[in-house]
């Protein structure tokens, strides 16, 4: 079975407006208090920041179990057993980059690789603050998160109603994405953000959320991690990103 192209998504060099205010967060906290989320984990979105990026590519969705199986059986890893059309979960951030250095010579692209925490949340937010990729409030029905009742993954895709200002889809929910950016507060972040997540299973950024999240994970600017060491039910997965051509 031949490797598939990459459907990617060409997001201009930009600014992002990286973040949340820090003035804002109290606000953002009491805004999604009914998700139990503390205000603490929201600090490390601040402080908001104008940061300009180059041109790159993102991948429209999320690596599927298809596409995942066919690197699978070429490295000896287990195959997920999962409809071929849903995200691929489960993933640690090893076998992560592991695939995307594989697909770049299946392809003859080298550059392939996880997108910096960065890039996502510009591939996610375009050009503006706005709060979800698709607009400043939440809409049930426009990403697989845990309000709708689902509790598991989709076809990648099946909700073109979200889609980012560039047209990436699923950046909300269904599955939660690695990044290539460890942790670390932000310039000038708060002084109560912790310099590490020591209680993390992983110290590398996740963005999005999965189908078991809350609609605080959707937020564009919400920084996540795979706090649990079952990467399969927290539903972490990946998605491609490279150089712009």
């Amino acid at each position: 079975m031949r490797v598939e192209q990459v459907d990617w998504v060409e997001v201009p060099a930009g600014v992002l407006q990286r973040g949340t205010s820090a003035d804002e967060v109290a606000e953002v906290a009491l805004r999604y208090a009914d998700t139990g989320v503390p205000v603490e984990w929201y600090r490390k979105e601040a402080p908001r920041a104008e940061i300009r990026l180059p041109a790159f590519r993102i991948a429209r969705t999320q690596v599927t179990v298809g596409q995942w199986t066919l690197f699978a059986a070429a490295t000896d890893r287990p195959i997920p057993q999962a409809p071929a059309d849903h995200p691929v979960v489960g993933v640690t951030w090893g076998a992560a980059t592991a695939y995307c250095r594989w697909l770049g010579e299946q392809l003859d692209d080298p550059g392939v690789r996880l997108p910096t925490e960065d890039e996502w949340e510009r591939a996610a937010r375009g050009g503006d603050a706005r709060e979800f990729p698709w607009g400043d409030r939440y809409r049930t029905g426009l990403a697989n998160l845990v309000d709708l009742g689902i509790g598991t993954t989709t076809p990648v895709g099946s909700f073109p109603s979200g889609a980012s200002p560039f047209g990436v889809l699923d950046m909300a929910g269904n599955a939660d994405e690695w990044t290539s950016t460890l942790y670390a507060p932000y310039p000038g972040a708060p002084t109560e953000v912790p310099a590490v997540e020591d209680w993390a299973f992983d110290p590398h950024v996740t963005r999005g959320g999965s189908f078991r999240h809350d609609r605080d994970l959707a937020r564009c600017a919400r920084r996540h991690g795979a706090y649990e060491r079952d990467l399969a039910t927290i539903g972490v997965g990946l998605r491609l990103a490279a150089p712009a051509q």
